[in-house]
């Protein structure tokens, strides 16, 4: 992607004040995004963007500037911009550019880029005509396909050259459904680090059916009951509130603002015995996973519950080193133009040893999940809000009527404290998770499980 003299030469114009480390970040991305609505393609695009950003380190503080142009006198200039905010120390050292073997490699097997458009177009159609036939109450389908592919170049002054190439597909869909004035949506939207392969898994009539059934389904929904109750997470459901309510928390940033309710608290125990969750950027093509971080560190498998334990946090380099231990790996960014944070990656709860029927069974009253929407968590305190999508009655061990207008209302620790049963049944959610300005792709991923007491608001009995 660049020559590695001129990538030298940057590196030595970054530390030509000083500074820890310098570090240079090269993307080019390519990419595909197509419309359907109401059976008619609204839009289809391509693009293709590149650019640079130049970082120098000190202490837990740098400059970055960045370049959306490649040549030499481009990137010297984003290189004396960065440098210019380290006081004058003289020349910093620069080590010899190494490049490093990935610890694990996300392979597309057939290339978006070797479908042609018109395919796409195709399963879009497929995705209209699945939705519309599902049901006569269905009244509007939505439908987006994007691929793209980021190749991303890492030097550093301390040795690292990392070239990696992220291949990404998703399609989501939102149904709107309609009877008698009664209006509700639904969405499914699965995601992969893959090529077009990853639809053999995942048919886009089959994400449409998803969608097409949750807005048919709530059109039934009456209101949610209110008060403290048991609720049974559906796979994949878990992840999301784990997401959310533990990993922005555990995310070094916030821990080293004094903003996390789990500073100081490794080895404690913050969660039930049963909950054991990790941060895995090394799954094979999954969502939020890479080789290296956008920092050029290897990705890897971190720890952040064993048993309910607390093990670890998410690090990037600058708070690694103020802490005196290894980056996990968890430097990322949206792109060149902005400098990397720590970000999670796949954020699962681990299977257990229950029976997703049996979780279900068992629980005398309560609320099952199966979707949720939208939410808001305090790290410094671990409170969360996350609003029910879909979500069903649970009486005498059954999920019988649907219902609306829920939301799950609690405080991190004491409600993954309370988590009684996990089962074995995991599955992911994918989405986009929004940070300090940056969007990165992330997954999640939890199977059944069920806490005992949160409080469900709603406006039911």
């Amino acid at each position: 992607m660049l020559d590695r003299e001129l990538a030298e030469e940057v590196l030595r114009a970054a530390r030509a004040r000083g500074g820890s480390f310098a570090e240079l970040f090269v993307e080019e991305r390519s990419s595909v995004s197509i419309r359907l609505d109401d059976g008619k393609i609204e839009e289809l695009t391509s693009g293709l963007d590149r650019g640079a950003g130049v970082r120098v380190g000190h202490g837990t503080s740098y400059g970055y500037a960045f370049s959306n142009r490649l040549d030499r006198d481009a990137l010297l200039e984003a290189a004396a911009a960065a440098a210019a905010s380290v006081r004058e120390e003289g020349p910093g050292d620069l080590v010899d550019l190494r490049e490093l073997d990935p610890p694990v490699a996300h392979l597309a097997e057939r290339p978006a880029g070797s479908v042609p458009p018109a395919d796409k177009v195709t399963w879009l159609r497929e995705v209209d005509d699945a939705a519309r036939s599902f049901s006569p109450f269905v009244r509007q389908v939505v439908a987006t396909y994007g691929d793209s592919v980021q190749r991303i170049l890492v030097a550093t002054s301390d040795g690292r050259w990392v070239e990696e190439a992220r291949p990404r597909v998703r399609l989501g869909v939102q149904v709107v459904a309609g009877r008698d004035g009664n209006i509700q949506t639904g969405f499914h939207g699965p995601a992969g680090l893959a090529g077009v392969e990853f639809f053999d898994a995942h048919p886009p009539a089959t994400t449409a059916e998803v969608a097409a059934k949750r807005a048919v389904t709530m059109l039934d929904a009456g209101p949610a009951p209110a008060g403290e109750m048991a609720v049974v997470l559906a796979p994949g459901m878990g992840g999301v509130l784990f997401h959310e309510a533990c990993g922005h928390p555990l995310e070094a940033d916030i821990v080293d603002k004094e903003a996390s309710v789990y500073r100081g608290r490794v080895g404690e125990r913050v969660a039930s015995p049963l909950v054991t969750g990790v941060d895995d950027a090394t799954i094979a093509n999954a969502w939020g996973s890479f080789s290296f971080d956008d920092e050029g560190a290897p990705a890897e498998r971190t720890v952040l519950f064993e048993e309910g334990a607390l093990r670890g946090m998410l690090y990037d380099r600058l708070r690694a080193e103020k802490d005196g231990v290894a980056s996990t790996g968890n430097g990322r960014r949206q792109s060149y133009a902005h400098p990397p944070i720590p970000r999670m990656t796949n954020s699962y709860i681990l299977d257990g040893g229950a029976d997703a029927g049996d979780v279900l069974s068992s629980t005398e009253r309560g609320v099952y999940v199966t979707a949720l929407g939208g939410g808001q968590t305090n790290p410094a305190t671990g409170d969360f809000v996350f609003g029910v999508s879909e979500g069903w009655r649970i009486e005498n061990g059954e999920r019988t009527t649907p219902v609306r207008g829920a939301s799950l209302i609690g405080r991190a620790i004491e409600v993954m404290s309370a988590v009684d049963a996990v089962a074995g049944d995991f599955d992911t959610w994918e989405g986009v998770c929004g940070k300090d300005g940056q969007g990165v792709p992330v997954g999640s991923g939890s199977p059944t499980l069920r806490i005992a007491r949160i409080t469900v608001g709603g406006t039911g009995a």
